[in-house]
């Protein structure tokens, strides 16, 4: 129970004028006896705080970036009116900067028996759980001299996913997909290595395609044709380690190589390939494994929901013998790793021959679009200083990607807006290839 502002400033004009015209005891319980009597009743006619039914509904996942609502439920069991102020408290997260009081506070009215229903816009900034806290309630008089206010535990998560910015990324590289199948007409005709039909020659197909034997059993002459390879099986792993905390541009590195696999996720899925999620530091973080193909997508994502990068240092070892035991078949491993020259050398390159002899292996990086700038600045002293440093760092990226080629690892380094499609076209190049 609490006093409101008018409550104050109604006792402070009383008192004004007995402070000048009558200053005594007599002419202070004049004004504040009434006043308190008006409290008094005040308060009895507010609606009880305690004896609120709350409920919550609405939505319980949103992407990055985009909007959820979540509407609150009020029932007032009592025979008063309630008139209440609401504070419905979420972690800082929730929303943009400045706005939480705005989204947050509601004013409601609600007759006895009956209930009304209020709607709080969270736009969260970060990936994860968004849970609920405490849902604050101010119930006031008919007078608005005295309230009744209580906390009510409400729970509800929302979960916050990752954006997916790439999927625009998505149709052109199915267009492609389709020219490997064969389903469209190109210009160039290309050959998988997986045998697909038999069809009647035309002039102009390759001759070593003619199946001879197809072509004794019938009166035409019958050629083979081919399709990429399917049903492969694709180990995308994330590392959830020290370097994955760093930024590059506005978001984590680990962000950014999530945003890359949910294409190349998408991307395999529709090829007919198995995906699975792999994300580690040092231990497992997150694990995805036998999703059928219009289930992957939505696993990953929430799979990766919860990941946050851990400031230690990545077991390169683990990490490969827990792959090693993800994929005990010859699979396509995607690891979404940096470039960093310690890294590598010091953890990863000991224990590559043990993915490269049994697997075909692709490493994707983030690389900082800052850097880039930096390489072209010019203009004073230091900007050419700055234009060393970063020419000096691309370099060493460049020794260690070459390291890693050298050992048959495919790379793919490429900025946070350029990677996802990289990846993806790294993919379908390995897939036209034959390689997976």
């Amino acid at each position: 129970m609490a006093l409101t502002g008018r409550a104050a400033l109604l006792a402070a004009l009383g008192t004004l004028p007995v402070g000048i015209w009558e200053p005594s005891w007599t002419g202070i319980l004049a004004v504040n006896i009434p006043l308190a009597l008006a409290c008094a009743c005040d308060c009895a006619l507010a609606a009880p705080v305690r004896r609120l039914g709350l409920t919550r509904s609405g939505d319980t996942s949103v992407r990055l970036g985009e909007a959820a609502d979540v509407t609150l439920t009020v029932t007032n069991p009592s025979g008063r009116p309630l008139r209440a102020r609401i504070r419905d408290a979420w972690p800082p997260s929730s929303w943009q900067p400045g706005t939480e009081v705005a989204a947050s506070r509601h004013q409601l009215t609600v007759p006895p028996g009956e209930r009304r229903r209020v709607t709080t816009r969270l736009r969260p900034t970060r990936r994860g759980d968004r849970q609920a806290d405490r849902v604050t309630i101010r119930s006031y008089g008919p007078l608005g001299l005295f309230t009744r206010q209580g906390s009510h535990k409400v729970p509800w998560t929302v979960r916050v996913l990752p954006p997916f910015t790439s999927r625009k990324h998505l149709p052109s590289k199915l267009a492609r997909l389709r020219e490997l199948d064969g389903r469209t007409s190109v210009l160039t005709r290309g050959e998988g290595t997986e045998f697909d039909s038999l069809r009647e020659y035309v002039p102009g197909d390759d001759t070593r395609s003619i199946d001879w034997r197809a072509t004794a059993r019938q009166t035409t002459v019958a050629v083979r044709t081919w399709r990429p390879e399917r049903d492969r099986h694709i180990l995308l792993v994330l590392d959830t380690g020290r370097t994955s905390a760093g930024r590059v541009g506005d978001i984590p590195r680990l962000d950014a190589s999530m945003d890359a696999a949910l294409l190349l996720a998408a991307l395999a899925s529709r090829a007919g390939d198995r995906v699975d999620l792999l994300a580690y530091d040092r231990r497992v973080r997150a694990l995805v494994q036998g999703r059928s193909a219009g289930d992957v997508l939505p696993s990953l994502v929430n799979a990766m929901a919860r990941l946050e990068p851990e400031l230690i240092e990545t077991d390169a070892r683990g990490l490969t013998a827990t792959a090693l035991r993800t994929a005990p078949r010859r699979s396509l491993i995607v690891l979404l790793t940096s470039l960093d020259a310690a890294p590598i050398e010091e953890g990863l390159m000991p224990v590559l021959s043990r993915l490269t002899q049994r697997h075909t292996v692709l490493v994707a990086s983030v690389t900082d679009p800052h850097i880039e700038r930096m390489a072209t600045a010019r203009g004073n002293t230091e900007s050419v200083y700055e234009a060393a440093a970063a020419a000096q760092a691309q370099a060493e990226r460049h020794r260690t990607a070459e390291q890693l080629t050298r050992r048959g690892v495919t790379v793919v380094d490429a900025t946070p807006n350029d990677l996802p499609p990289a990846l993806a076209d790294a993919y379908l190049a390995l897939k036209a290839a034959g390689r997976l």
